[in-house]
């Protein structure tokens, strides 16, 4: 018999279902005897769902308390500046997003990787003299989050490892993690402004290591590295030959005493991948587009690198349309008085809320120098009713209704972040309340009475 021929049972006395006999290479196999069938449902979460773990809301999901109803809730444990209505975004740049609607060219889909015209104007605005760009070495993302998503996805391969600063933004464990990826914590120091412990840093790299995060300003704490700082951080990667993803979505967000210096225009050795979006500096996080900037002057990623985003893009249809096409009014329809202003009130409340902080025994705030938060160290030993900093924001909740993030979100336990967006008169009240509480609640610790004394 010929393979590939189906036969048909002519008997006339057919059974319900068709006797259907496939003759494959002369063999016959029966439907009704299939292999490996099921014999019940078993449906179950992949591996990547198991793995994924985001801790802020591990931590904050677990919350049970009740803020005190008494009070009116004072939320400084929320990254997203719209929130109080209080720093809205440029009109220049809700009418780009009008016209880009109304012009009807933005509905279709768009490449991948973004509209050519809208990676040129990404291009041309971050283009250095020290760190060219051109409109290939520009993808545009769902965000900033799904930058960092496709760099990671790109640079290691389950197995490997990453280093990511302490305390860090939670969402590049949370991105490793699910794809099987080691995560290294380094160590940023608070007496000396977060700066990175370097030899902590390069001890921890091996032949695993695809790549150091570097988030510069940084979230959770403020900071912003000095140009020597970032050097040295650069000749550990150059040393060690590891790729640098420098998250910099807070680089334009730097107060007047500070100066962000973007990574790759310190070095033509390291190939980095720059992630940033709209989000902070334009005030609009919901709108959801980011970049990756490529920087490889020695042609160390190679096409090879380039090609593995583009095919990582290919799995979504790219961000959103419309925004690409108002991008070019928003890049250069936005007056600088808007950017000046932000930053104006963001100081004006980083310094209020450091000042205020800063005189509440028991507390050690860090100085911020820009992004939108503030770290503050609890001295446990003269909170001895709170086992850690959990309890400490949790209480802070039930007794003054006044939400802050235990930086054990970030891997850093013993301080809180504070963002510090809030409306300056929430702000104030804020810290009356906090300054409150540690009054409350603070006990000399043993052998140091003299010091509470005075």
């Amino acid at each position: 018999m010929d393979p590939y021929v189906i036969q048909m049972n002519s008997n006339s006395n057919l059974p319900s279902v068709l006797d259907v006999h496939v003759n494959i290479g002369g063999r016959s196999s029966v439907s009704g005897k299939m292999k490996g069938r099921k014999t019940r449902w078993s449906v179950k979460p992949s591996d990547m769902s198991n793995k994924t773990f985001n801790p802020i809301r591990a931590i904050v999901d677990s919350t049970k308390v009740k803020p005190n109803p008494n009070k009116t809730t004072i939320a400084l444990s929320i990254g997203d500046p719209t929130v109080f209505g209080n720093l809205p975004t440029d009109p220049e740049v809700t009418q780009a997003m009008k016209d880009a609607l109304d012009s009807g060219k933005y509905n279709g889909y768009a490449p991948s990787t973004g509209y050519l015209s809208s990676r040129e104007e990404i291009a041309s605005y971050y283009h250095r003299p020290e760190a060219p760009l051109e409109a290939k070495d520009v993808i545009l993302t769902s965000g900033c989050s799904q930058a960092i998503e496709l760099c990671l996805a790109v640079l290691a391969n389950p197995g490997q490892n990453i280093l990511v600063p302490r305390p860090g933004f939670s969402l590049y464990r949370t991105l490793a993690e699910s794809m099987g990826i080691e995560i290294k914590l380094y160590n940023l120091l608070p007496e000396k402004s977060w700066e990175v412990d370097l030899k902590q840093l390069e001890s921890l790299i091996d032949e695993k290591t695809a790549c150091l995060v570097v988030n510069n300003p940084s979230n959770p704490c403020g900071s912003v590295f000095s140009k020597s700082h970032l050097q040295k951080i650069l000749a550990v990667a150059a040393r060690q030959c590891v790729p640098i993803l420098a998250d910099e979505i807070y680089g334009d967000m730097v107060f007047s005493d500070s100066k962000f210096e973007p990574m790759a225009t310190l070095s033509s050795n390291v190939p980095i991948l720059s992630c940033g979006g709209l989000a902070k500096r334009w005030l609009v996080p919901g709108w959801r587009l980011g970049w990756i900037l490529i920087h490889d002057r020695r042609d160390i990623f190679g096409n090879e690198i380039r090609d593995g985003l583009v095919k990582l893009s290919q799995r979504i249809m790219g961000p959103c349309t419309i925004v690409q096409g108002a991008l070019k009014s928003i890049l250069h329809r936005t007056p600088q008085e808007f950017y000046h202003n932000t930053l104006s009130f963001l100081k004006s409340n980083a310094d209020l809320c450091y000042s205020a902080l800063a005189g509440i025994p028991g507390l050690r705030p860090v100085r911020p120098s820009g992004a939108m938060y503030l770290m503050v160290g609890i001295e446990m030993e003269h909170f001895p009713e709170f086992e850690n900093d959990v309890e400490f924001t949790e209480r802070l909740i039930a007794e003054q209704s006044i939400y802050c993030l235990p930086a054990t979100c970030f891997e850093y336990p013993n301080f809180f972040r504070v963002v510090i967006t809030v409306p300056k008169v929430m702000m104030l009240e804020a810290c009356s309340r906090i300054q409150e509480f540690c009054e409350l609640h603070y006990h000399c610790a043993e052998g140091s009475q003299e010091e509470c004394d005075k």
